[in-house]
């Protein structure tokens, strides 16, 4: 009988070392996940003073979470984000270049021709989106890509 404790013993410790061994190295493995050191609301632009990254230790985390502070600082967060969970990438856009109802300059390019106008965005856009817009003076609405110095670049029908 105690033969049999010793030797159930000795392969309880054996699967334990064996055990945490792996969980070591798998978790080496897994990389960093970042997460918000205080509540950040919809609207917000993260700051990486208000991040930090982690060690990721759960093997079941799947997904799109942010890995980098950089990934994160400066994009706006489309839904609460709450210290200590990690952030999807999906909840972050752009912060927007163009708000709808500013006013902002209107670009045409025809060859080496360039036109201007006043106009206002009818949506919000960051650089790169499409937007529609209303030219001031004529009334026409158009559509146009948002640059990153806040102008709309009309594009031609």
């Amino acid at each position: 009988m105690k033969s049999l404790a010793m030797a159930w013993l000795a392969a309880a410790s054996l699967t334990v070392m064996f055990v945490s061994g792996t969980s070591a190295a798998h978790a080496s493995d897994m990389g960093t996940a970042v997460v918000p050191t205080e509540t950040i609301y919809p609207g917000d632009i993260i700051s990486s003073g208000q991040l930090e990254e982690v060690e990721v230790t759960n093997p079941n985390l799947t997904g799109d979470y942010a890995k980098r502070i950089r990934e994160v600082t400066g994009m706006v967060s489309k839904r609460t984000l709450l210290p200590g969970r990690t952030i999807a990438v999906s909840t972050l856009r752009q912060p927007y270049a163009v708000t709808r109802g500013s006013n902002v300059r209107l670009v045409m390019n025809m060859g080496s021709m360039t036109i201007t106008a006043a106009g206002t965005p009818l949506d919000d856009g960051a650089v790169g989106d499409s937007v529609r817009a209303r030219n001031t003076d004529s009334g026409i609405i158009v559509n146009g890509t948002v640059l990153e110095n806040g102008t709309i670049r009309v594009v031609a029908k």
